[in-house]
């Protein structure tokens, strides 16, 4: 009687941590509270003891399981919320806001004239670009700046009229194709920054953003080596000559370039390169033949330079440009510019000297503060700048020149322009 009694609390004991220790499902569980209890292993009290625990261990399991359905669901839900909200915000996400706003104190001498050039006035500059990537492929910009004119040479504005308001210009507008089949290649359509390498602004004042289409490549030969070059058609004037609205007929630009930077040593790059500026239909283009200009025939020849020292004490730059207008019949037909930089104590300095005959570049966009945007001209440009804080600056810059052009009744002429500015970028 001892032994059943021990046989029985032993089988009852195995099949209680059987049910507690295995995670079988319901039916098991329901199946082997059955057997117990006709083997007599459990009582009847015992059996519905068991079977109430049972279904409350069952209630508790289908509830856990539901719950962890409602999660798994709502999760799924917000994922797929947060999904179709990135794709519609996902441009923002690719877009670069950048802009600067400049302040400029300008003070512009010229003698032998009657004042109406002389100036002595504040000036500002305001720019906004937003610059998107569409897909690895494409991207896009777009920039509006401030302008007192038309003028492609400036975006500055006087303060002046009483507080009016002051015009916004659309600066720059394009679309940049760069297939990622062939890395570093730049196909660019609309109105763009210059796509071409400058040394110097006798050729292209800095503000100037021609339109059309261009495409420009660089191409890493070795660590030491790359190759780079552009190529382009600008539109100017449509159908200039009358004779039809044939593209053929419109003023164009036709621009090429190539060159190398090449690094022979660690302390020292070198970039050096060539330029060619065809216009086509010029010579019936009186807005061409301005500040200086007599002649409206231009193909421009440039060559152009720059080393960078970088092992000496202060970094050094010495930079250069060669050009000429081999399309004219005017004897004054070169210009040439040769400056250095560096950084000293935190000041940046910039000095070149030019001289630029009469027609060796187009008037209507060289420097537009060189000798009062003339050509014909000569002198010395000398610019210092300090950063006071991250993208806040202030500079100096001041013109020394001689003017064939920049008043009618005289030449050699002094033209001196000095300008103080505040700059601020973000």
């Amino acid at each position: 009687m001892r032994l059943a009694s021990t046989k029985t609390a032993a089988a009852l004991c195995g099949g209680l941590l059987l049910a507690i220790s295995v995670p079988a499902s319901a039916a098991v569980d329901a199946k082997l509270l059955d057997m117990l209890k006709a083997n007599g292993s459990i009582s009847p009290a015992q059996y519905a003891e068991l079977q109430s625990e049972l279904a409350k261990d069952q209630q508790a399991q289908q509830q856990a399981q539901k719950a962890t359905a409602d999660q798994i669901a709502a999760a799924q839900t917000k994922s797929a919320d947060l999904s179709a909200f990135e794709q519609k915000v996902a441009w923002a996400a690719k877009t670069q806001f950048k802009g600067d706003v400049r302040v400029r104190q300008e003070t512009i001498k010229i003698d032998g004239q009657n004042n109406s050039q002389d100036k002595d006035r504040q000036r500002i500059r305001a720019r906004l670009g937003a610059y998107t990537e569409i897909n690895p492929q494409v991207s896009t910009g777009i920039r509006i700046a401030t302008g007192g004119s038309n003028d492609a040479r400036s975006t500055n504005q006087d303060l002046d009229g009483y507080f009016v308001k002051k015009d916004l210009w659309l600066d720059m507008g394009y679309i940049d194709y760069h297939p990622t089949a062939l890395p570093n290649l730049h196909i660019i359509g609309g109105k763009m920054a210059q796509p071409w390498v400058s040394m110097g602004d006798i050729i292209w004042d800095s503000d100037i953003n021609p339109e059309g289409l261009a495409a420009s490549y660089s191409l890493p030969i070795s660590k030491a080596l790359e190759l780079f070059g552009s190529a382009g058609n600008y539109t100017l004037k449509d159908n200039i000559d009358g004779d039809g609205t044939q593209f053929k007929n419109d003023l164009r630009l036709n621009a090429a370039q190539l060159g190398a930077k090449f690094t022979p040593i660690d302390a020292l790059k070198i970039t050096a390169g060539g330029s060619i500026y065809q216009y086509q239909n010029d010579k019936d283009s009186a807005a061409l033949a301005v500040n200086g200009n007599n002649t409206n025939r231009f193909r421009l020849l440039e060559g152009f330079g720059q080393v960078d020292f970088n092992g000496l004490a202060v970094p050094l730059a010495l930079y250069g440009q060669y050009v000429t207008n081999n399309a004219t019949d005017s004897d004054e037909d070169t210009g040439w510019l040769a400056g250095v930089k560096t950084k000293v104590f935190g000041f940046g300095l910039d000095y070149n000297y030019r001289d630029v005959q009469r027609n060796a570049v187009v008037g209507a966009f060289t420097d537009s503060d060189f000798a009062n945007g003339t050509t014909g001209s000569r002198g010395h440009k000398l610019g210092v700048s300090y950063d006071i804080d991250k993208n806040f600056s202030i500079g100096a810059t001041y013109f020394l020149t001689k003017a064939d052009f920049a008043v009618a009744s005289q030449r050699d002429a002094d033209a001196n322009t000095l300008q103080l500015d505040v700059l601020a970028k973000f």
